[in-house]
This record gives structure tokens, sequence and C-alpha cells, in this order.
């Protein structure tokens, strides 16, 4: 399974948080990072994205999402792996959320331990992985911010 966790791109301020849309630099951030995307994700691939405005925005850029609740403000990195069907899924997911829980999500399958990893605005972490048992071997395939897009 391939699992990209995508932050939103740059938002505007205010209130309530769950309507906050993105800026114009965040619909450039949304674009550039959809379009490399586009070129490299596998067909079929789902793309799954937080309530908030500022998600939808950011996963419209590159196509049809479902909402899912659970990964919104608020969610936890387990609430992620669990949505994402990670790490049993076949294909490709793509998650569109929200800071601090998409960085305890890489930081978690990466050192199996939870933690407040950074992640720039707009950017994405790909990792892939596969079951050896009862193990999931697991690779980070690429790391991007959307001004090297």
């Amino acid at each position: 399974m391939d699992l990209i966790l995508w932050r939103h791109a740059e938002a505007e301020d205010g209130a309530p948080d769950v309507t906050r849309e993105l800026t114009g630099k965040g619909r450039r951030q949304a674009k550039a990072m959809a379009e490399w995307l586009e070129s490299r994700l596998p067909k079929g691939a789902h793309i799954l994205a937080s309530p908030a405005s500022r998600c939808q925005q950011t996963a419209a850029a590159l196509g049809k999402c479902g909402t899912v609740p659970a990964i919104g403000v608020g969610g936890s990195a387990r609430d992620v792996l669990e949505a994402a069907g990670w790490p049993d899924v076949a294909g490709a997911v793509v998650v569109v959320g929200h800071q601090p829980t998409l960085g305890q999500v890489a930081a978690l399958l990466l050192t199996g331990v939870e933690d407040d990893w950074g992640m720039k605005k707009g950017g994405v972490w790909w990792f892939s992985g596969r079951r050896h048992g009862e193990e999931v071997e697991v690779a980070l395939r690429a790391v991007l911010s959307p001004d090297l897009a």
C-alpha cells in the first residue's frame, strides 16, 4: 500500500476553524502539488480529506475526494491510519489533513512512536508499507514541499 500524507495548503486566519479557506498562495500550492502527484499516483488512488474547508479545497486540486470526519481537526494518528486502511488496502490512499496529526502519523510509521514532527503547509510525505507476517515493512518514498513540486 502507498499512503500519501498531504497537509492542507496555506489558509486564511480566522474562526470558526473548520471554515477557513485557502489563500491565493494556498491555491497555488495545492495546484502545484496536485500536478506533481497526478503524474505519480497509481490509477484508482483514493483521496480522503478532512471536512475542514481548507482540506477540501486542497484535495479538490487533485480531484474528487471522500470526506472523513475522523481525520478532521483533532483527529489522532491512529484515526488517520484506520481511515486509510493502513497497511492492508491495495493501491494508494492520499490523506489530506492537519498538523500536528500528520506529523504524528509520519513519526509513528518511521519510529513506532507518535511524536510532533513538523510538516510544511501544502507538503507531502509518501510512504509504502507491506506486511511480512505480523510485521509491517515501511519505506519513506518521498518528502516534498509545494515550492519544490
